[in-house]
């Protein structure tokens, strides 16, 4: 039996994904100027809820990047710089609020179980 509860373990599984996502955008990034490179993305916000919503454990979700089949430069390359960036930012700032969240939680457990008295 595990201590933390399952909004506990969810979050713990989104912060995987979203690290995953995190790697995925930086590599579109990075082949911003390869021909013909098609980006990926990973949906882990929709993979989480979808497995949390059929009764799966938050423990047992896998994310996969997928790719997403675009066309944005004359070379074929399917990166939007702009776009991505933006992503980028934007993960990274759900990641640190997921992690924050996490943290309190963990406070809260912790202190609850603090059962040092004055004397």
């Amino acid at each position: 039996m595990s201590l933390l509860d399952n909004t506990q373990l969810a979050l713990e599984s989104a912060m995987s994904g979203s690290m995953l996502q995190q790697s995925v955008l930086a590599n579109n990034l990075a082949n911003a100027d390869t021909p013909n490179f098609e980006p990926s993305n990973v949906n882990f916000q929709q993979t989480l809820a979808d497995a949390v919503a059929s009764g799966k454990s938050p423990t047992s979700v896998t994310y996969a990047p997928y790719v997403q089949p675009q066309v944005t430069a004359a070379n074929g390359n399917g990166v939007d710089p702009d776009t991505t960036n933006a992503e980028i930012a934007e993960n990274g700032l759900l990641y640190q609020d997921m992690v924050q969240i996490a943290a309190q939680r963990e406070s809260i457990l912790e202190t609850a179980m603090n059962t040092t008295t004055s004397g």
